[in-house]
């Protein structure tokens, strides 16, 4: 299926293969084995937004900024 295809689908249609899409990911990344170095790094940096020595930014907020610097 093209993405011209795509575009044409009616809305339920699309969101039936969101669904679709999304529980396929879900699966494969549950059987994913996730390197130890990336929970380590993963760690690190939740202990550092707990700790306040780093921030979390909301995706939506950082979008408006991308292309301003």
């Amino acid at each position: 299926m093209s993405i011209a295809e795509i575009h044409q689908l009616p809305i339920e249609e699309k969101f039936q293969i969101i669904e679709a899409l999304w529980d396929d990911l879900r699966d494969r990344f549950e059987r994913m084995s996730i390197p130890e170095a990336h929970h380590t790094l993963l760690d690190e940096r939740r202990a550092r937004v707990q700790s306040g020595a780093a921030r979390l930014f909301d995706w939506d907020a950082v979008k408006t900024t991308i292309g301003r610097a």
